[in-house]
């Protein structure tokens, strides 16, 4: 309405940004201010909300409207309140969604084949955390800052953690639990169901060649994403490598593995 402001204390390039013309307006001089909302005019002249301009995201390349993961959620019937935000972590984006359940929630596994029904497979949250309740601020909007990171004790899985069994799964578990900040990686967990992407995967790939002294290739690492399936193709590229090597070199291998274990 008229009268709401001139514009921002000693920030001219905030009060160009956000009071623009009026093309609505014969008058000069006459100002819109953007608020961030999204809306459109309906025929019978009332304005239809389409939620806030900062629900927009930009992820590898895709522009994402954050609302619609959340109606897609929402949909499902053990769905209550939702929220998804994108997440920063180490220079690379990825989508985060906080749940609070209605009734028993899914695994994981089927919430994202529920979600694939109707999202491209670039707007399935890398990680879903679950909540009692969504931290609401004074404004009566969700308070972003009050949401807790995904860990151990909140991200939805698919089953009961299996521990790792053999000394190549433990240290596979030992390296997807470092880069993801989580304390206890099972064998079947994925490790991009935990959070994990094409940057932290050639992390992983990097940290493999340095305890097994094998290559493997980030296709293998999604062809193989669960610890125990790349423990067993680490040991198959290790079997090949050692087909190579002398008595000598397969001791020396053997005994660095060993110390790195120790550690």
């Amino acid at each position: 309405g008229d009268c709401l402001a001139l514009g921002y204390l000693n920030e001219p390039a905030l009060t160009a940004e956000r009071f623009v013309p009026n093309p609505f307006s014969a008058k000069a001089g006459v100002s819109l201010y953007r608020t961030g909302d999204l809306g459109c005019y309906a025929p019978d002249g009332s304005i239809e909300f389409h939620g806030r301009v900062d629900d927009q995201v930009k992820i590898r390349g895709y522009r994402i409207e954050l609302n619609e993961i959340n109606s897609a959620l929402r949909r499902h019937p053990a769905v209550g309140g939702t929220t998804v935000i994108a997440s920063e972590e180490q220079g690379e984006k990825r989508l985060v969604a906080y749940l609070v359940s209605r009734t028993e929630l899914p695994t994981l596994s089927e919430l994202r084949d529920f979600l694939g029904q109707t999202l491209p497979d670039y707007m399935i949250p890398a990680a879903f955390v679950t909540l009692d309740a969504l931290p609401i601020g004074p404004n009566g909007k969700v308070d972003r800052a009050l949401l807790p990171s995904p860990n151990d004790e909140n991200m939805l899985r698919d089953e009961a953690s299996v521990g790792p069994r053999t000394p190549t799964e433990q240290r596979i578990a030992a390296i997807v639990g470092s880069l993801l900040s989580l304390d206890n990686v099972g064998v079947n967990d994925n490790f991009f169901f935990l959070g994990g992407n094409s940057l932290f995967g050639t992390q992983v790939i990097a940290r493999l060649r340095d305890a097994f002294n094998v290559e493997v290739s980030l296709l293998a690492l999604f062809d193989h994403p669960t610890v125990a399936a790349c423990a067993a193709e680490v040991e198959r590229l290790m079997v090949e490598k050692l087909d190579t090597l002398s008595e000598e070199d397969v001791k020396r291998l053997l005994a660095s593995s060993a110390e790195q274990l120790d550690v």
